[in-house]
């Protein structure tokens, strides 16, 4: 009974110390080949080298990537540095109108000639600024809306209850994007 028992009870002591160990190494059964046999020094060389060549790819991958983060961060800074050179060119053209006028304002007499080059400087301005992306806002007799309005009172007028009634500041949109909001009168 008892040499019954160690049998059905440990089948790990019964069998070799490689099966119990869960590796095979019996030749016989798929899955066992090279298991024997440690390799030979021309496959760990072959085997070696392809880990080498795969290292050096990895670190010029690396490398490059490291590149391109640093090239691609100098582009930027460059470009935020220069984003308003454009702008400020086409204002440089207003800014000679503007020190015409001023000259034509001290040396003249005629106050509707003077009128006429600051209307035409502002004219130019204004274009300029369109030509670049920047939109008025309208917004006299318009619903007020919080999102693109900042209400600075509310007058009582009525049938103009949420409406805009005067606007103190114009709203810009650049490139339909609000840069300023208006700041407005608000009947209630």
């Amino acid at each position: 009974m008892g040499e019954k028992e160690v049998k059905s009870g440990n089948l790990e002591a019964d069998q070799p110390e490689e099966m119990s160990m869960g590796i095979n190494t019996d030749d016989s059964i798929p899955g066992s080949e090279g298991l024997n046999e440690m390799g030979s020094d021309e496959e760990i060389e072959k085997l070696e080298s392809a880990l080498q060549e795969q290292k050096e790819k990895y670190l010029r991958l690396y490398a490059e990537f490291d590149n391109f983060k640093r090239r691609t961060a100098k582009e930027r800074i460059e470009l935020i540095q220069t984003a308003g050179k454009e702008v400020i060119q086409g204002l440089l053209e207003v800014m000679d109108d503007m020190d015409r006028a001023e000259k034509q304002i001290n040396n003249s007499e005629d106050i509707d000639l003077v009128k006429e080059g600051v209307l035409l400087v502002f004219h130019k301005l204004r274009n300029s600024l369109q030509s670049k992306g920047l939109k008025e806002m309208a917004s006299i007799g318009k619903s007020f809306d919080p999102d693109i309005h900042e209400a600075i009172t509310e007058i009582s007028s009525p049938g103009n209850e949420g409406k805009v009634i005067d606007q103190v500041e114009k709203g810009y949109y650049l490139n339909d994007k609000i840069i300023r909001f208006a700041k407005v009168v608000v009947g209630k």
